[in-house]
Order: C-alpha cells, then sequence, then structure tokens
C-alpha cells in the first residue's frame, strides 16, 4: 500500500467519532514505536516531520523510514508536514513525496494568511496533496514555532466559512485552549477547552475536518522519572485527555501529539543511564526508548483517539 492522503481517513473519523493521531517523528526508533503500536491495534495514522526535523535527520531518510514503515505494517499512513512556514517549505516537501501539507501562517495577518494558504492549495492539488491550515494562534514552543502567552489568540468562528471558501483548504488547524510543548498550564490550574468555539466552528463547517495542535498531555510519571534520575523539569500540567477525547467525539479528525513521546523516550533514556551508567552500545538503551513510544501511542490510539480497529 502506498503513502495515503487524510481525505478518507477524515471522512470516517468525522462520521465515527473519532480522530487520527498526528505524531512527530525524527528517527528509527520513534517511527518503529509509533507504527509498531498502530499495527497491533489496526488505527490509521499520520506520521508528521516538522521543518526541524526535516533539517535534523535529512527529508530522504524520512522518508524512506516512512515508506518502510508502510511496507512493514501495510496501514493507511499519511505522510504529513507539520508547521511549514513558506511556500518554498511546502513544495519541496510536494515535490519530495508528502501526501499532506501543512501552511502555519497564522500569526499573519487575515488577508496574508489567506493569500499564502491560497497559493499552498493550488499547488498541492494539482500534485495530489492536502493542506492543513490554521486560523488563530497557540501559546508555546515547538521547533521553530515560539508564540508567547500573550501573542496567542482563539480562533474567530465567524472567519472561520470565509477562509475555508476563500484557500479552498483541506482541514483547518484552530486555537481553544491547547498548547504548544511541554510547559503548558502551571499545577493547580484546571485547564479548560473552549468547547464553545469548537462548537460554533461545527456549525458554520459542517462536516469540515478540524484539527488540535499543542495537544499533549505531560505524563507526569515521565517527569518525575527525569527529574529523579538527573533532570530538573518543573512541574506543569496538560491538556485533560478526557476533554481531548471529547473534541475528537465532535468535529476534531486529527489530534497531533510530539511531547508526550518526547518526555517518554528521554525519561526512559535518562533512567537506563542511572541504573546501567557504563553501558554505551545505543541498541541498549533505545530498546526501552523505543518501548516507551509503543506504549505511549497505544494509549493514545484507544483512550484518547478512539481510532483503534478503524484503518
Amino acid at each position: 500500500m502506498p503513502l495515503v492522503t487524510t481525505t478518507e481517513m477524515f471522512e470516517k473519523a468525522y462520521k465515527g467519532g473519532y480522530a487520527i493521531g498526528a505524531f512527530n517523528v525524527n528517527n528509527m526508533e520513534i517511527v518503529q514505536g509509533i507504527t509498531e503500536a498502530a499495527a497491533d491495534l489496526n488505527a490509521p495514522l499520520i506520521l508528521q516531520v516538522s521543518k526541524g526535523a526535516r533539517a535534523y535527520a535529512n527529508h530522504t531518510y524520512l522518508i524512506k523510514l516512512v515508506e518502510a514503515a508502510v511496507e512493514e505494517t501495510g496501514l493507511p499512513i499519511a505522510l504529513h508536514l507539520d508547521h511549514g512556514d513558506s511556500f518554498e517549505l511546502c513544495k519541496s516537501c510536494i515535490d519530495g513525496g508528502f501526501t499532506s501539507v501543512m501552511i502555519d501562517a497564522s500569526s499573519k495577518p487575515f488577508e496574508d494568511n489567506i493569500a499564502l494558504t491560497r497559493q499552498v492549495v493550488e499547488y498541492a492539488h494539482d500534485h495530489g496533496v492536502v493542506v492543513e491550515a490554521e486560523l488563530g494562534t497557540l501559546a508555546g514552543i515547538e521547533d521553530e514555532v515560539n508564540v508567547k502567552a500573550e501573542d496567542s489568540s482563539y480562533t474567530r468562528p465567524e472567519d472561520v466559512q470565509e477562509f475555508v471558501d476563500r484557500t479552498g483548504c483541506d482541514s483547518l488547524a484552530i486555537a481553544i485552549g491547547t498548547s504548544h510543548g511541554a510547559y503548558k498550564f502551571k499545577p493547580g490550574t484546571k485547564p479548560q477547552l473552549r468547547f464553545d468555539i469548537l462548537e460554533d466552528v461545527e456549525r458554520r463547517l459542517p462536516g469540515f475536518p478540524i484539527v488540535l495542535h499543542g495537544s499533549s498531555s505531560v505524563p507526569q510519571e515521565f517527569v518525575k522519572m527525569i527529574n529523579e534520575n538527573g533532570g530538573n523539569m518543573p512541574g506543569a500540567i496538560g491538556v485533560p485527555e478526557d476533554q481531548l477525547r471529547k473534541a475528537a467525539s465532535m468535529a476534531v479528525c486529527k489530534i497531533n501529539i510530539d511531547s508526550d513521546l518526547r518526555l517518554a523516550m528521554t525519561a526512559t533514556i535518562r533512567q537506563y543511564f542511572n541504573e546501567h551508567p557504563d553501558h554505551f552500545d545505543p541498541r541498549q538503551y533505545l530498546k526501552p526508548a523505543r518501548a516507551a513510544i509503543k506504549a505511549m501511542v497505544a494509549h493514545k490510539i484507544t483512550d484518547v483517539l478512539g481510532c483503534d480497529g478503524k484503518a
């Protein structure tokens, strides 16, 4: 089975009241952990690559790793560019075999966002590739995306129909209270997603797939593991998983997950070296790290996304 677009995935997810996991990949072990979990649970999958990951691992290496995952699992897998920031980057990924790209012009004025998104959409659709756009601005840090809390903004539901109509985008990332990175909400706070915004967007765009970025839950067991093994990571509360599951039962068809994978991998490796300080074979510490990623993804698929058995 070749790589697929997200079109059919999202149609099924919207009707079925679940979401597809979009997991960021940077190397072989991460790809393996994610895809092994999805294969065990027969779940559709989006593997996404950021600009930073592409620079780190090399476009060709990442493409070949994802193609190997498709061959090994037989799953419907879409390869997606996460947070593309220019037409040139999106074009390079489209020409290089990606089946989905995101153009993130959310920090630009409304008309500039529309113009750049439309430019990417026209090129992508001519090449059989789908496009995700963003309206509203999430706070937090993810690779080169760095938005201060005071500069973030919720999506205005009254803008979404005009934006989608004028750009022709295939899915839309909105801001309803999620946040990029592991440092989200302070302990003692009660994070609450703005379901009123999501409901209004759903009413204005019936049947249209919505995307949530910044949706990691920041598992405290991994924060604790890191701190117990030489780290100094402040506590933080992530997005409550029951709220993500509710969003997935509504118009949200794609939920991005990255920080939780990084936490699982880093915590496991730190613990391994604390217990085996003299080991130096990468296979020894990357094997349990890969298993931790697999377990994390399996949990997300079954308990948060609800897409197990939907491939």
